[in-house]
């Protein structure tokens, strides 16, 4: 008989937005297939009675599962870790993992100083995610259609992922990423749309697996026309069939997350980051 395998609950403690120790954290708890994990997320703790109360929670999760909780911790502060690594779990310190070597490679102390992965520390660079994201926004779904400017135009069927995925290339690379809907005239004709023919060198193709765009489809107009079978493996297989008719690169975004759908865009298409994530 097996024994049952208690959910884990998983803490994420940062002095900023937790946004550095949630991607690192979830990146690693992936390689375990599984198990069940209850993410929690302390973010702001920048307070010896903020790393108490961020203590508190942590023991009580312990106390009420039974299992020590996992922390994965981003904390700078010497003093806020110290207190941290009194609770009753397991304490991953990015920190300590990382920057103790570094300082000793470099033969350099580090600043200790919290907040700057996230800061608006270079105002440019800041200032690229905002207007790439406003690009995006405008030239979104066909609209906007200012293509002369944009650094790539993400072509496919609609719920192919082509939204988030231009989004996600202007928030964390400063890339300006437009889109196209592929529509039934578009495939019907099998001919790519006169506005794209300039900008070809530009474009990339985003498909997906028939059943899960009908799954997608269904979630947003339940027992559609726009949902059903036919109509999905038609728009499927014309969009495929166009992009190799015209030598368009393109990428299957089925099981991608948008992090693995932007980089393997980038990487293929060439395309330098303006800032880093």
């Amino acid at each position: 008989m097996e024994r049952a395998v208690a959910r884990r609950t998983v803490f994420f403690v940062s002095d900023q937005t937790g946004v550095t120790a949630e991607t690192m954290g979830h990146s690693l708890l992936t390689q375990f297939d599984g198990l069940e994990f209850r993410p929690v997320t302390l973010p702001f703790v920048s307070s010896l009675d903020k790393a108490a109360e961020a203590v508190r929670k942590i023991d009580l999760a312990a106390a009420e599962s039974g299992v020590r909780p996992i922390v994965f911790s981003t904390l700078v502060q010497d003093d806020l870790r110290d207190v941290i690594r009194g609770s009753q779990a397991l304490l991953l310190d990015f920190f300590e993992a990382f920057v103790g070597p570094l300082e000793h490679e470099l033969a350099t102390k580090s600043t200790h100083r919290a907040g700057r992965a996230h800061g608006i520390a270079d105002i440019n660079a800041y200032t690229t995610r905002i207007n790439a994201t406003n690009f995006a926004l405008s030239n979104d779904d066909g609209g906007g259609r200012d293509y002369e400017h944009a650094d790539v135009v993400l072509i496919g069927v609609s719920r192919s992922g082509k939204t988030p995925t231009c989004l996600y290339l202007a928030l964390q690379y400063g890339i300006f990423a437009a889109n196209y809907p592929l529509t039934d005239d578009d495939l019907e004709t099998g001919r790519l749309p006169k506005l794209l023919h300039a900008h070809r060198r530009k474009l990339h193709g985003l498909t997906i697996k028939p059943e899960r765009l009908m799954q997608i489809r269904n979630e947003r107009r339940p027992d559609s026309r726009y949902a059903s079978p036919p109509q999905v493996q038609f728009e499927v297989r014309a969009a495929e069939a166009l992009f190799e008719r015209f030598a368009i690169p393109y990428l299957n975004t089925t099981e991608c997350s948008i992090e693995e759908i932007a980089s393997r865009i980038l990487d293929e298409a060439g395309i330098e980051r303006r800032v880093r994530a």
